[in-house]
């Protein structure tokens, strides 16, 4: 059993995930390293009772540092650092403030997430694609959408590309890319190298547009880069996306999925998900698949994600033929 004050971070991170329960914990799992993984693990099977007051503490503790991470990103240090005063006095605000503080970074072209995207596409629109791909990896997805929207086809393409090949940049580029731009995104430097982009990056952003740019922008992508393409289009709907179809395009998918996939695929999915399933099923095909999967017994990480990316591809395949809609964003609204 842990000490009452002696707690490390990992003993937290273990006892917080006790507390969340298997299913959100499995959903956290998802995006961690094998490593942390192990780690973790390790700490929750070695720990046999959690008592309430170390749950109600690490949950608090969790949920303090949450907020305060939300009070940083909307409004900067000094309005978190005011707004928890207010709710939680000035010791224990100061104290949250510093823990964050010290692993925390403040991303370049902070001001630039509080402009509108209109602004920015007028501010950027001329620049190198480079310098365009390194600005709008620092944007909100909503942001980068909208300006990519609004560019040049040839240009949607080369930005693109940039974004998901991008990985990390050196502290003085961004800092002569903010210089150029210093009059009109008032930015902060950054002291570390930093991530931004990649494969990643640019799926947010195209779940986001509209069809016809993303259309425009993969197409383009799998001439002149097929592997990338590939992997921006395995990413762009996950199987747990499924939840988003509606019942008669799922009815579809269903009649082109092998029972056993499904069984797979459902091994260690959200309950949501399976739910969504059922429904679309007939009763006895229903139990039955309930009954595989009761009688499945352990498998492995492995064959599971193969057999979703099987189901995700038959939607992909589905889409791409016309046979169902895949809502994605502006445009996409379907009509009865």
């Amino acid at each position: 059993m842990y000490g009452q004050n002696e707690l490390t971070p990992k003993q937290k991170a273990a006892i917080l995930l006790i507390s969340l329960g298997p299913e959100v914990s499995s959903q956290v799992f998802r995006h961690l390293r094998e490593d942390e993984i192990e780690k973790l693990t390790l700490e929750i099977a070695s720990q046999r009772k959690v008592t309430q007051e170390q749950k109600e503490k690490v949950l608090d503790e969790f949920h303090s540092l949450l907020v305060a991470k939300e009070y940083i990103s909307a409004g900067g240090l000094d309005y978190a650092r005011e707004v928890l005063e207010k709710a939680l006095g000035p010791e224990k605000a100061v104290s949250i403030i510093n823990r964050l503080t010290s692993s925390l970074q403040i991303r370049p072209f902070d001001f630039a997430r509080k402009t509108d995207p209109s602004q920015l596409l007028n501010f950027i629109q001329n620049e190198h694609p480079q310098t365009i791909a390194l600005i709008m990896a620092y944007l909100t997805p909503e942001q980068s959408a909208a300006i990519i929207s609004n560019l040049p086809a040839d240009r949607q393409v080369e930005v693109s590309k940039r974004i998901a090949l991008m990985d990390r940049t050196s502290p003085d580029v961004l800092k002569d890319v903010e210089r150029v731009l210093e009059r009109k995104l008032s930015s902060l430097a950054t002291q570390d190298f930093t991530t931004a982009g990649g494969v990643d990056a640019i799926v947010e952003m195209l779940n986001r547009v509209d069809r016809t740019t993303e259309r425009t922008i993969i197409e383009n992508l799998e001439v002149q880069n097929p592997e990338l393409a590939e992997e921006i289009k395995r990413k762009m709907f996950v199987f747990e996306d499924i939840v988003m179809l509606d019942d008669r395009s799922l009815q579809m998918v269903l009649r082109e999925i092998d029972q056993k996939d499904l069984a797979l695929a459902l091994k260690a999915s959200s309950g949501e998900v399976g739910e969504k399933i059922y429904k679309n099923m007939s009763k006895r095909a229903s139990e039955m698949l309930r009954e595989e999967i009761e009688y499945m017994g352990p498998v492995r990480i492995r064959d599971v994600e193969e057999s979703q990316q099987k189901i995700v591809n038959v939607i992909r395949r589905l889409e791409e033929s016309g046979e169902i809609i895949v809502s994605r964003g502006k445009g996409d609204e379907v009509i009865a």
